[in-house]
């Protein structure tokens, strides 16, 4: 494995994140870059290969460990350690059970939880007190299917969010169209509940709003947000809102929701709209309900944009795939509008980024 930094500290920004891409394992597949908070700025630092398809990340929460999943036929969980200038040292690997992991999280400190999309495994690892990867603690199959032939003609687990607490595991099923609900107990899973959505909705991704108090879905068939009233203390889920992602004069046939992330503020919802849109939108938030309102569309900068970052409540950064470049945008604090900053990073086929604080040693 190749690891380098082509950037001196002195250079770097307060800011770095990391690039997940789809990749031979030969070529460089995980990045390393900078951002200027102030301008929007991106520079490309170093780069590691030895895996192939690194299609997600997660920056441990204390830093000084990244996770990537290989999305490949024999999924792998590969565990680095991040040296002092930001690069990666390998330190494990384990399989995750299932062909094409797509999403791994922390759960919250001491455990991981990955999923396999075409597999439609669900997995929790145990982690050391220094955060790294020591074994496989349990795994749960999904079985099950929904009315697109195409897209859900079985179980397809596309990601797995543990909650604040560590209590409870959320994992989208779009193959199913449910969001199954898990007990984590000392880290293994244990069946606790599922929700039903509408036929079709094919259920992506999933993130807890920071009042605990509603919970927000996006749909990547149905091209629709889901909003939940959410109960922490038992893991409970009701949908209360499904709305489009899409311009209505966008045809949903074309497209393909991707990902989604509140502002730091909690009052402003953004996702990704892959295809015919190729666009971000963004949502009002009703902090007394958690319903959404006011949606506003804006260019991706690129083609097929598919996971981004909020990054301090100031940035976003968007991965598009097809185009294979990185765009940031400001978000304006008053309307959460983006107006692209005028930087683009040039990446092959970008699909994750995890932003990353560099450490006072850094600065």
């Amino acid at each position: 494995m190749a690891a380098h930094s082509d950037q001196s500290n002195s250079e770097q920004s307060n800011w770095l994140f990391y690039i997940g891409s789809y990749s031979a394992a030969d070529q460089p597949g995980i990045h390393l870059a900078s951002l200027n908070q102030e301008t929007g700025e991106m520079k490309l630092l170093g780069s590691t290969d030895g895996v192939e398809n690194p299609s997600f990340l997660a920056v441990h929460p204390v830093g000084h460990r990244l996770y990537a999943v290989t999305e490949t036929d024999e999924g792998q969980l590969v565990g680095y350690d991040i040296l002092e200038d930001g690069s990666l040292k390998e330190h494990k690997r384990l399989l995750t059970g299932g062909e094409h992991p797509c999403h791994v999280a922390f759960a919250p400190e001491s455990y991981l939880v990955t999923v396999n999309y075409t597999g439609a495994q669900v997995s929790s690892y145990k982690l050391d007190g220094e955060g790294r990867l020591e074994e496989v603690l349990s795994r749960v199959q999904h079985t099950g299917s929904g009315p697109n032939k195409e897209r859900q003609e079985k179980a397809h687990t596309h990601s797995a969010i543990p909650d604040k607490q560590g209590k409870f595991v959320y994992v989208s099923d779009l193959g199913k169209d449910q969001v199954v609900v898990y007990g984590l107990d000392q880290g293994k899973l244990a069946h606790h509940g599922a929700v039903m959505l509408p036929a079709g909705s094919g259920p992506r991704h999933f993130i807890i709003d920071p009042s605990q108090k509603y919970a927000y879905g996006i749909d990547e068939l149905s091209n629709t947000f889901t909003v939940y009233s959410y109960t922490a203390e038992e893991g409970g889920l009701v949908p209360v809102q499904q709305v489009s992602t899409l311009p209505a004069s966008i045809d949903p046939a074309n497209c393909t929701a991707a990902d989604l992330h509140l502002s730091a503020c909690g009052g402003y919802l953004y996702g990704s709209n892959r295809g015919a849109s190729d666009t971000l939108v963004r949502f009002v938030v009703n902090r007394e309900n958690g319903q959404l309102s006011d949606p506003e569309w804006f260019d991706c900068g690129g083609k097929v944009p598919r996971n981004f970052a909020v990054v301090d409540n100031r940035l976003l950064l968007c991965a598009n795939q097809d185009s294979d470049n990185i765009v940031s945008f400001f978000i304006d604090p008053e309307s959460g509008e983006l107006k692209e900053t005028g930087y683009s990073l040039k990446v092959g086929k970008p699909v994750c980024i995890a932003a990353w604080h560099i450490p006072e040693s850094l600065d």
